[in-house]
């Protein structure tokens, strides 16, 4: 999937992009055409870097509801030509979930285009399972014919469909298939279904990994051979450390750690840091500066597993680093470090802003500390990456730090972010909104009625209107 191309934060487009409640609040101000128009291109064109950690399906159907849209551009998208050319989940995924919401809303238009789309779209399988979670028996039923088409009677084709069963997210259909007296869908479901469980018992059976008995030599060759297989073993391989190594072992552990094999230098760091081994430290620093990337970065991640004072005291030392290991100790001093630690953290988050900009990975922990800490000078440069950010999960995140640091969020932000697309956004704002503005009282009855709304945050709008009287 290529990387999306973000609108000005300042534009409609790109407000809705981010999901950002102030796009719901100016697209219900402007032409409905041309908010229709920016909606649309959001919906076919997904916005988000990481659709596992960013939301934006509800807030595009419910600003659907509030336009009045119809769904002519999402039924030419998913019915195009390059439905079939182009299968990625990445190009129909956002616009299915859309209208899932939409059909729950009760949108009966939204309703068919999942029916007709499971039945002969690329994307089928997304498709069943949003119309498992709300379309009723009879529709469901009706899908097995078209489904099950799509996988020949041989035995590659059986195959593929018991796949198909055991990797479903949702089983509601194939279960209701699997009760079909045809010997074409009722049995062909029931034997796919064996299968898939006879598979996962086979795999539990053959086993690929260490064997009771290995020696701290026969980890690290397991580890290295991983490695030049082109799989990660770093983690599994230090947990099996932990459970074969003694006490006569730690020379051998010390030395794969300083110059062994990258592999098996890689597992050693990563089982020394669990062990808070006193040398480990040491062995991290001196790794972190090697010309293999795949050293450097299992020394980082290993350093950033670490607990105690000892790490932190250390990170105190690396936070100027210009490097990932200096990254690294500025997040750790965010996520455990104490009040001393303050202007270290501040000073990492503003450089961090002003050489990668306000979407870089490094600022998740740097945004969190400023919170944690209550850096209340941090709140000029948070309230930028609120605003610039491209990822809904940063500003939800930077939104928590705001309620933290900055006097002025339960009349600024908090007042949008009761619109945003992420449920955990909602939630701080539920719990920070200032009552006084009319538009909060609104939005916190419509969310408490609103049965696609998240448990927490009508818990959260619930002791809200509970206290403040007004509202209710």
């Amino acid at each position: 999937m290529f990387e999306p191309v973000i609108a000005p934060s300042g534009t409609l487009l790109g407000l809705l992009q981010r999901g950002r409640g102030d796009g719901t609040l100016h697209a219900l101000a402007a032409p409905r055409a041309e908010a229709l128009a920016a909606l649309d291109h959001c919906v076919l064109n997904d916005p988000r870097r990481d659709w596992q950690v960013e939301n934006r399906s509800l807030y595009y159907a419910r600003l659907y509801l509030d336009l009045h849209g119809g769904l002519r551009e999402i039924e030419a998208h998913l019915f195009a030509a390059e439905d079939h050319l182009d299968t990625e989940e990445s190009r129909t995924g956002l616009a299915l979930a859309v209208l899932g919401h939409l059909a729950s809303y009760g949108r009966q238009d939204a309703l068919a285009l999942l029916r007709r789309y499971a039945a002969t779209g690329a994307n089928w399988a997304w498709a069943l399972d949003e119309l498992a979670l709300r379309d009723d028996d009879t529709a469901l039923r009706s899908l097995a014919g078209p489904v099950l088409a799509r996988f020949p009677a041989t035995p590659e084709g059986d195959a593929e469909l018991a796949a198909a069963v055991r990797d479903a997210y949702e089983p509601r259909p194939w279960r209701l298939w699997a009760e079909d007296p045809r010997e074409t869908v009722g049995a062909r479901v029931r034997a796919a279904r064996e299968q898939g469980s006879f598979d996962r018992w086979q795999r539990q059976l053959r086993p690929s990994g260490p064997r009771p008995g290995w020696s701290v030599q026969a980890v690290f060759d397991w580890a290295q051979q991983g490695l030049e297989r082109g799989s990660i073993l770093h983690g599994p391989a230090a947990r099996c450390l932990t459970a074969v190594a003694g006490p006569d072992d730690r020379p051998l552990i010390l030395q794969a750690a300083r110059s062994g094999p990258d592999g098996a230098r890689c597992a050693a760091l990563h089982y020394l840091a669990e062990a808070r081994d006193p040398a480990v430290l040491d062995l991290i620093e001196a790794a972190a500066s090697s010309p293999s990337r795949t050293v450097a970065d299992a020394a980082v991640a290993a350093f950033e597993r670490m607990c105690g004072e000892a790490a932190v005291d250390r990170a105190r030392g690396w936070v100027h680093r210009p490097d990932a290991l200096g990254t690294s100790a500025a997040g750790v001093l965010a996520s455990r470090g104490g009040a001393q630690d303050a202007p270290l953290v501040l000073g990492a988050l503003r450089q961090a802003v002003r050489t990668d900009g306000p979407d870089a990975p490094s600022l998740y922990p740097l945004v969190d500390g400023a919170g944690r800490l209550g850096i209340a000078c941090a709140a000029p440069v948070l309230r930028h990456i609120y605003r610039e950010t491209a990822s809904s999960a940063l500003r939800g995140r930077t939104a928590r730090a705001l309620a933290a640091t900055d006097p002025s969020f339960a009349t600024g932000f908090a007042v949008e972010c009761l619109w945003d697309c992420e449920e955990t956004t909602r939630e701080i704002a539920a719990l920070h909104a200032e009552t006084g503005d009319a538009r909060v009282a609104e939005r916190l009855r419509r969310l408490a009625a609103d049965p696609a709304e998240e448990d927490e945050v009508q818990t959260a709008v619930r002791s809200r209107i509970g206290r403040d009287g007004p509202t209710a």
